[in-house]
This record gives C-alpha cells, sequence and structure tokens, in this order.
C-alpha cells in the first residue's frame, strides 16, 4: 500500500482531513492534520489531536512497513495552504497570499506589472463561479504615523483566477498581539 493511502486512512479513520504529507532530507516524515470543516462553527488542532494521530500512524507505518527516521504531526498553522474548492469556500473574506504559475502578462490593462506573480489580498468568490483577489496597493501606515486625511485612497482592483492557474495559495500570516475582540451584540 502506498504511504499516502496509508496515511490518508488512518488519519480519516479519527475523524481528521489530511492536508499535507512531506518528506525531507534525513527521514522526516511531516504530516499536516486539520479538523474538518463545518459552515459557522470553527475548531482548532491541539496538541492531544496530534499525539493521538501520531500514535496511531506509528502503528500503521510499522505494520506496513514504510520507510522513514522521525515522525511529525502538526496543524496547519497559521499559513496554511489552500488546495481544494473546498479550502477556499472555507476561507473566502479572508487575507490570502497567492503566486501564480506564469506572470498575468497584459492581462491586466497595464494596472500591474506584467511580470507580477505574487499577491495577497481577500480571497472573494468572483461572479463567473471562479475566485478571486481582491487587493490595493496602499502602503501600510506605520505605528504613529500622521496620514493626510486629503489623501485619496488606492483603488481596490480584483484579479480572477482559476485554481488550475496557482502556483501555491495560503492563508496570509495576519497576527493580532491585541486579543480576542469582544463579541458583538447578538453574536453566538
Amino acid at each position: 500500500m502506498a504511504l499516502q493511502d496509508i496515511v490518508e486512512q488512518t488519519v480519516a479513520g479519527l475523524g481528521y482531513e489530511l492536508v499535507e504529507i512531506e518528506r525531507s532530507a534525513g527521514g522526516l516524515l511531516r504530516i499536516t492534520i486539520d479538523l474538518p470543516w463545518n459552515p459557522g462553527e470553527e475548531q482548532f488542532v491541539n496538541v492531544e489531536d496530534c499525539e493521538k494521530v501520531t500514535r496511531q500512524l506509528q502503528f500503521a507505518l510499522e505494520v506496513e512497513g514504510a520507510e522513514y527516521k522521525r515522525l511529525e504531526v502538526s496543524s496547519p498553522g497559521i499559513d496554511r495552504p489552500l488546495r481544494s474548492d473546498k479550502d477556499f469556500e472555507r476561507f473566502a473574506g479572508q487575507m490570502v497570499d497567492i503566486t501564480l504559475k506564469a506572470p498575468m502578462g497584459a492581462a491586466a490593462d497595464g494596472q500591474v506589472a506584467a511580470n507580477r506573480k505574487k499577491f495577497r489580498g481577500t480571497l472573494e468568490r468572483a461572479d463567473a463561479g471562479g475566485w478571486q483577489i481582491v487587493w490595493s496597493d496602499e502602503p501600510t501606515v506605520k505605528p504613529g504615523q500622521k496620514v493626510s486625511k486629503k489623501r485619496e485612497p488606492a483603488p481596490l482592483r480584483a484579479l480572477g483566477f482559476a485554481l488550475d492557474e496557482l502556483k501555491e495559495a495560503r492563508l496570509a500570516p495576519v497576527v493580532d498581539f491585541k486579543g480576542r475582540k469582544p463579541k458583538a451584540v447578538g453574536e453566538s
């Protein structure tokens, strides 16, 4: 049985979703897991989940005779990769970083450099049923910097794309050190 199949069956059997399998130099086998997505309910993988999957995978990989020296099971993290349409659906409205396989060329009517491949913006569903990223090229304001009220904001731009045009897509690691915001009245 192939390594991919062993890991997928074991992870799914425990009620988790396989995000990624990575083999590194020195015999490291890195498995990334997540909890299945239920709209309206956000759950996160914790240490106990990783420990449970690690124990079961060690047993399954030994039985199948898979070669590895060290096994590492982890959560996807704040910069998780987005691969399937289901991932894009789950994280619509979030900040993402995308890298195109090929530069966009003249498709943007000169609004963006013809050789640009990387974009950071908000992931949205496009009108045609595909996906788009919406961004502004306005520079970020540094803490304490004064901004003129007369300054015109940079226009929002949108780029539509198909999943097969992407080299890589990840959640943008946006960290807020001020803590969680209190829930608004009426939120549950």
